[in-house]
């Protein structure tokens, strides 16, 4: 018997510019299954939103040559990279990923937060960032966010664009962006670290049913390795509940140990992977 993809409907345009479809997966001309693509032509990245079998067909190969199938199609849409995500509980999915090649890229984490938060360590206090401070805070964080994408095979242009486009969105009004909280810790006096955290989430946040997100945490490199990372998160969970927050997000990079290990301490648990594959 032969699995194949036939489209069950119209090729799409997404919001990138790049297309989008839905496929039927077929044994013979047997439905077992459905398979989404879309691409961003932007970074040339391609991305199996959806993947799912039919229980009954399930463990007999179909979602392995629907992927192989999917990837075939993405190199034609011009694409040199496939990206997945898969919720934790798809322990299957990922079993699949794995073992067609793909590596995790970061992971998306969240935590039910306590009524009331516990409060900072003795001699940290959080401050609102100022007016004065935000231009420097937003041009490191840009550089960061550009660092990070251009690390992970995203076009410079393309990642600055993408980064200067989403603090535009974000923060549309700087420190006074309503729902959007910006922090300095300091300890016994020393500014130490930076927080970002928004309250409702955004977009990602709103799709894993989150009510806040943490978009960026950071210590000063001379100040690391003194538990301020932790001050930090309990200062994002303390806006939050105040806010009226009851689930945490955040996302943390691949090969980010430490930052994994401080938000699994602090009770995050991860909700789904981000994988992705060279097709090249």
């Amino acid at each position: 018997m032969t699995t194949t993809l036939r489209p069950s409907g119209p090729e799409e345009s997404t919001p990138e510019g790049g297309r989008a479809r839905t496929y039927e997966i077929r044994v013979n001309a047997r439905r077992v299954g459905q398979l989404r693509l879309a691409s961003d032509p932007r970074v040339g990245v391609g991305r199996v939103a959806h993947l799912t079998v039919d229980e009954a067909d399930r463990r007999r190969g179909r979602a392995t040559v629907a992927a192989l199938a999917a990837e075939e199609v993405l190199r034609d849409w011009g694409c040199t990279e496939a990206e997945a995500v898969v919720p934790v509980e798809e322990s299957g999915l990922a079993a699949l990923a794995d073992a067609l090649g793909y590596r995790e890229r970061s992971r998306n984490m969240a935590k039910t937060l306590a009524d009331r938060p516990p409060a900072l360590p003795p001699g940290s206090v959080a401050r609102e960032l100022t007016e004065q401070e935000y231009p420097a805070w937003m041009a490191h964080d840009l550089d960061g966010v550009i660092r990070t994408l251009t690390e992970r095979g995203v076009p410079a242009a393309v990642a600055a664009a993408s980064a200067e486009r989403s603090f535009a969105t974000l923060l549309p009004e700087g420190p006074a962006t309503k729902g959007a909280w910006l922090r300095v810790l300091t300890h016994d006096g020393a500014a130490v670290g930076t927080l970002w955290v928004a309250v409702p989430g955004g977009r990602v946040a709103d799709e894993l049913g989150l009510d806040a997100w943490v978009f960026a945490v950071e210590v000063a490199e001379a100040h690391r390795g003194r538990g301020h990372g932790r001050s930090l998160m309990l200062e994002a969970e303390r806006i939050a509940a105040a806010a009226g927050a009851r689930l945490l997000g955040l996302n943390v990079y691949a090969g980010n140990t430490p930052a994994l290990r401080l938000y699994e301490s602090l009770g995050y648990r991860t909700l789904r992977r981000h994988l992705y594959k060279s097709l090249r």
